[in-house]
């Protein structure tokens, strides 16, 4: 019998669309736009289309296999690959899902600054300023309540935000469908300008160029499996995940391949974000800018809570097996990991200071963040497909966790040098807090082979990470 304290499905669904229907939605016209013609758009949705379904049949599979695991995302790495690599994708994901919503802040009040400033008077900016800083930390502490009250009801206050909206972007694929002219999408068809606008050359060059963007929108696709021990059923858990990734990507390749029908490429790519709000006023006029832009908002604000119930679980998790400090095991009266929450809390405080002091975007939290999801996702793909090996189970789990694993490597590659070393220098903070919660869990340190080998690496790229970071800092 299911408990009335547990998620259903529908909640669970709402909480995956909820978490990858972000602020990435908004920006995606301009952001597709300005790296990729209609045939490397097209290409693009192609293989991250069928990358993403079997990423998210991945995790469906390993919740019907494995349903002794809980928390998706670090236990199957521990599971499969050892603590070490456990730790390592519990912290890239926590970091992820961290500078994540730190960004969908900064993008929320970033977007009521359309309708605050002007031309003589700014009072949130690009959400880097002091009144964006007051007003994202007041939303801080109000979601570090909401969620301390229990994870129950934080879902269920994400359920009624989703709903809310999603209409707002079924009214906009509409609309877009009713104006889509095939002679403005199929004028661009190479994306010949971004040869020189953005290094973009040819159509696989633009293709690459467009997978850390699609990456970064449909992060979050792992939620119901991290939160699946409040599952009401585990098979809800597949379910969710399913569901929630081919509605989002149903959305996503509508609302990127009909905005360029509506208007031409370089248009759309030389829009200010939410650019989704400058093509539906072209469309509606003003009325649609502000019909987007409170949807935006909305939309942000159910993602960061979302995305805190996941920040909140993986490091409690981790804390059981020694991973993180045994701190982070300690429940509240409401069953809420609270010093997970409230770490995860200060952390995000921490972050939006920075913002404010060093005037940073949206856009840079976003590639921070897309970054450290890397690994972690490289890591569940890679489980399936060495679980099914090795139990000899049916040859579709093999297929399942093939082509994650493919996909993932291919997102690894498409990333670049830049962001591989950019996420080195992250782990490296997260190495020392290892080292300290295994030396209190065991009293000694222990490492086998394979974790020697992999400190050993992550120790070697450092140097190289250490000199691209010195580098940003001089210019």
């Amino acid at each position: 019998m299911s408990s009335p304290s547990k998620i259903g499905l529908s909640a669970l669904t709402a909480l995956v669309v909820s978490s990858m229907i972000g602020s990435g939605i908004f920006s995606l016209p301009q952001n597709m736009a300005a790296v990729a013609g209609s045939q490397a758009l097209l290409i693009g949705w192609l293989i991250t289309g069928v990358g993403i379904v079997f990423l998210g049949l991945s995790f469906a599979c390993l919740a019907k296999i494995r349903p002794d695991l809980d928390g998706g995302i670090y236990t199957y790495a521990r599971e499969g690959f050892g603590d070490l690599m456990g730790f390592f994708s519990a912290w890239g994901y926590w970091l992820c899902t961290t500078i994540g919503i730190v960004g969908y802040l900064v993008v929320a009040f970033e977007a009521l600054g359309t309708f605050t400033d002007g031309a003589g008077f700014v009072l949130f900016g690009k959400g880097n300023t002091a009144a964006a800083f007051i007003g994202a930390s007041a939303v801080v502490w109000l979601v570090y309540a909401l969620v301390a009250r229990g994870i129950r009801q934080a879902a269920g206050v994400n359920l009624a935000a989703t709903c809310v909206k999603v209409f707002p972007l079924l009214v906009f694929i509409v609309l877009a469908a009713y104006f889509f002219d095939s002679r403005v999408f199929f004028a661009d068809w190479q994306g010949a300008a971004l040869a020189d606008d953005a290094g973009g050359g040819s159509v696989m060059a633009q293709v690459k160029n467009t997978m850390l963007i699609t990456l970064w929108v449909f992060t979050g696709i792992e939620g119901a499996a991290v939160l699946s021990k409040h599952a009401r059923s585990r098979a809800d858990v597949g379910r969710a995940t399913v569901f929630g990734v081919v509605l989002t990507l149903l959305l996503y390749v509508a609302v990127t391949v009909l905005a360029q029908g509506v208007l031409p490429r370089g248009e759309i790519a030389a829009m200010a974000n939410p650019s989704m709000a400058g093509v539906l006023s072209h469309m509606m006029g003003y009325a649609g800018k502000v019909l987007i832009t409170g949807c935006l908002i909305v939309s942000v604000l159910s993602s960061y809570l979302s995305w805190t119930l996941y920040a909140t679980e993986i490091p409690h998790l981790g804390a059981k097996n020694g991973a993180f400090p045994a701190s982070f095991l300690r429940l509240n009266g409401n069953g809420v990991p609270h010093a997970s929450l409230l770490f995860t809390t200060l952390t995000v405080q921490l972050c939006l200071f920075l913002v404010w002091q060093t005037g940073n975007s949206y856009e840079a939290l976003l590639m921070i963040s897309t970054s450290m999801i890397l690994i972690p996702y490289l890591l569940v793909g890679a489980f399936l497909l060495k679980l099914s090996v090795r139990q000899h189970l049916a040859w579709r789990y093999k297929l399942v966790g093939l082509a994650a694993t493919l996909y993932a490597l291919w997102i690894v590659y498409a990333a670049g040098v830049e962001y591989i070393l950019l996420s080195v220098l992250l782990y490296l903070p997260g190495v020392l807090l290892f080292l300290h919660a295994r030396r209190r869990h065991q009293g000694a340190w222990r490492f086998g082979r394979g974790d020697k080998a992999v400190l050993s690496v992550l120790a070697v790229l450092a140097v190289p990470a250490l000199m691209q970071f010195y580098r940003s800092l001089n210019g």
